[in-house]
């Protein structure tokens, strides 16, 4: 028995062992395999619980790692100004994030979860990264998409809740600066950022699919779906009234460009589409953005945005949550209650209120994109890239655009005397305004804080130190925020610049009825134009008022929200390099006139859409 009983159990046990390893066998971990085999073979795998965690995104603060297992949490974001700890480093936040992954890929199914931030102008929530000008301004954007992804990545984050494709029709709106301009020709131009953002597209790659070329680059969002920049009278949240027909034609064109980009997210508006919250609005996300359009991605909500869906804000949380995800809402932000939310959507399915087959599909979409992106293969941050952070090409990349966002309305009392550029070489100077040595009002909104903030917020050159830098050694540089007539006079400066604006803001906060530059802003203008030959620096998220005090000004200058990088403005206002850019926006005379905007019948502006004067670079010889 002895000869034949020892081979028969090798057979046994080879036998057994092919088995084992058959069984363990996960196409899901299989990278050869096709996306959606992948999705189909984990899809099967998962409980309602698992499912239900996917589709939840929870704020970083109440992400702890037993709340990640023990909810299967899909994915985490940090909202404006929620960070690792103050000025943290790159290396802090891949810490973070290194520490949060784990966590999720310690689960039964060891899916990981994607993280997910405000980048929209650069990585903006962090200390130290390079910061663009907004939208509003934003020049060369494929490049610096590719530099925002870098910067991102340098963090450990793999998706951003940008580009803002809105078509701003009416400056009051407080997100104006989000938009890239009123003519939707230039919003769909402008989502080639989508390409830096999420790399090329392959030439034989699924159509529609979305895409992420590898760990140096990051999902992108394309929000907010749909017409979130044509409300009544620009009031945030508010009630988008143009006819379908207006809605294809203004508002949805950019969208097409990004889907065939392979955006890889579309985050829904907070406002309303004739009456109907966009978050609830079946129509507009399943049968046309999903069926109509063919996007392959995930939809993502805004900050608690099915909360907002009744009127008062969550006076019916159950139906929100009902309403959203039948319209076809795939992963909910839910930072304030995600039990709620788990809990809500878990009874609804069991009640069969919401189908099993919305939920598969909303998976789905959500491991596509983890799939495409490489999460399954590469879930942990990558500590190789926190040298991306502030790089200095990449500064150098947003200074150059903040050369070209520029924009010169006048130049000189009469065409034959043009003040700039302006000579370096100069007995002494002014530098005057609010806004010139700030460099919290020269990022805007959405940098380091929510609604951003003054004062020396990050690093970064205010525009007083690049003219600083800029003038010849022997030119005396006098700054004083906001002089008197007197002062002006006596000193007899050769020339002033003064740079005013806006205060930083976000969403509702800058809606604004008046559009008035705060005093001492026109203060400044009157007493420093009133006494010396002067060039005005608007620093603003949209056209404001300023058609009073123009005859007063020698010069005027656009120079929107232009981010960190401040020597942007002395390069051009000093002729290293020339202005070369136009209004992407109609600068109105009053705001009786909104809203108004180009090809409108009574079409009467200060500054037309597309108009911007330009002056050529002289050398520095000629310069001094």
């Amino acid at each position: 028995m002895a000869t034949w009983q020892t081979p028969m159990l090798g057979i046994l046990f080879l036998l057994c062992w092919a088995a084992t390893i058959q069984a363990e066998y996960m196409k899901y971990k299989d990278p050869t395999l096709p996306v959606n085999v992948r999705v189909k073979d984990l899809l099967k795998r998962m409980t309602l619980a698992e499912k239900i965690g996917q589709m939840t995104q929870i704020e970083r603060q109440d992400a702890t790692p037993q709340v990640l297992k023990d909810y299967f949490i899909g994915s985490i974001l940090s909202g404006g100004g929620s960070v690792p700890k103050p000025r943290a480093s790159a290396k802090d936040w891949v810490d973070m994030i290194y520490q949060f992954q784990k966590a999720c890929l310690s689960t039964r199914l060891g899916i990981p979860m994607i993280y997910g931030i405000d980048a929209v102008h650069g990585n903006n929530n962090v200390y130290n990264a390079t910061i663009f000008p907004h939208n509003i301004g934003l020049g060369a954007t494929r490049q610096i998409g590719v530099a925002s992804a870098h910067e991102i990545r340098a963090t450990g984050i793999p998706y951003t809740f940008a580009p803002c494709i809105a078509v701003c029709r009416d400056p009051r709106w407080g997100r104006c600066f989000e938009s890239y301009s009123e003519d939707h020709r230039i919003v769909q131009a402008m989502t080639q950022i989508i390409l830096g953002l999420q790399g090329d597209i392959p030439a034989d790659y699924k159509k529609k699919f979305p895409y992420v070329g590898g760990k140096s680059k990051v999902a992108a969002c394309a929000k907010h779906f749909v017409g979130d920049g044509g409300t009544y009278k620009g009031i945030n949240e508010n009630n988008t009234l143009v006819d379908f027909r207006g809605l294809l034609r203004i508002h949805m064109p950019a969208y097409y460009d990004a889907i065939k980009m392979g955006v890889s997210t579309v985050m829904l508006s907070f406002s309303s589409y004739k009456g109907v919250k966009m978050h609830a609005h079946r129509f507009l996300i399943t049968d046309f953005l999903k069926k109509k359009l063919g996007f392959k991605g995930f939809v993502i909500s805004d900050w608690t945005g099915i909360n907002k869906i009744t009127t008062p804000s969550n006076a019916n949380y159950t139906y929100s949550v009902q309403m959203s995800i039948n319209a076809g809402l795939d992963m909910v932000m839910v930072p304030d209650d995600y039990l709620g939310f788990i809990n809500n959507l878990t009874t609804l399915v069991n009640a069969k209120v919401i189908p099993k087959s919305r939920i598969n599909d909303a998976v789905r979409r959500i491991l596509r994109v983890k799939f495409v992106m490489g999460l399954f293969e590469n879930p942990l941050p990558d500590y190789s890239m926190v040298d991306q952070l502030g790089k200095k090409e990449h500064r150098e990349l947003s200074r150059e655009a903040v050369r070209k966002s520029l924009v010169l309305l006048k130049n000189g009392k009469s065409s034959k005397k043009p003040l700039l550029p302006l000579p370096k070489k100069a007995g002494k100077i002014l530098v005057a305004g609010s806004h010139a040595d700030n460099l919290g009002y020269q990022c805007g909104g959405w940098t380091i804080e929510w609604h951003g903030s003054s004062g020396n917020i990050t690093v970064g050159t205010t525009i007083l130190e690049a003219v600083r830098a800029t003038v010849d050694p022997s030119t005396k540089v006098v700054f004083s925020e906001n002089p008197d007539a007197d002062f002006v006079k006596s000193n007899n400066f050769s020339y002033a610049i003064v740079v005013v604006g806006e205060p930083s803001y976000s969403e509702t906060v800058g809606d604004s009825l008046n559009l008035t530059i705060p005093e001492p802003g026109p203060s400044t203008i009157q007493s420093v134009c009133g006494a010396v030959k002067c060039v005005v620096v608007i620093i603003s998220g949209r056209p404001v008022v300023i058609e009073p005090y123009v005859p007063l000004m020698d010069a005027l200058v656009a120079a929107w929200l232009p981010g960190s990088e401040g020597q942007g403005v002395a390069d051009v206002l000093f002729g290293d390099f020339g202005f070369t850019g136009k209004l992407p926006r109609t600068w109105f005379k009053s705001v009786d006139q909104l809203p108004m905007n180009v090809g409108d019948e009574n079409y009467d502006p200060l500054f037309p859409f597309g108009f911007g004067l330009t002056t050529k670079p002289r050398s520095t010889v000629q310069g001094l």
